[in-house]
């Protein structure tokens, strides 16, 4: 069953317009950056997930493109766009190929499984 999205008939008009450009310069970034690369990871300073995911893209041998925004102290009103943009609630957001395929975690499953190798092949 997909994630229930609030039905725009139960958003007003009057704040649908902050909804739609609620920082599209920080989508816009992360889309052109998925469109020019296989792999990206979307990360934030001070958190260890970023890092495990690319340290696990490393020993893969996975080539990769990083792109952080801020730290817990700051930048977290950008990094919610990217949230509400993707559905994903936590960082990293791993892209392959286009498709979020979620975080550190995710990736490490990926790889052992050899599923990202497939996706990458």
């Amino acid at each position: 069953m997909p994630r229930p999205l609030l039905s725009e008939s139960h958003i007003h008009n009057a704040i649908q317009a902050k909804i739609n450009t609620w920082h599209t310069d920080i989508i816009g970034e992360v889309q052109a950056a998925v469109a020019a690369h296989a792999v990206v990871v979307v990360g934030m300073g001070m958190n260890p997930m970023p890092k495990r995911a690319r340290k696990a893209l490393d020993a893969a041998g996975v080539a990769y493109h990083y792109m952080e925004y801020g730290n817990y102290l700051n930048t977290w009103r950008k990094r919610n766009a990217l949230k509400m943009w993707t559905g994903w609630p936590t960082f990293p957001m791993v892209f392959v190929k286009g498709i979020l395929v979620g975080g550190a975690t995710d990736v490490e499953a990926l790889i052992a499984s050899g599923e990202l190798k497939r996706m990458l092949a």
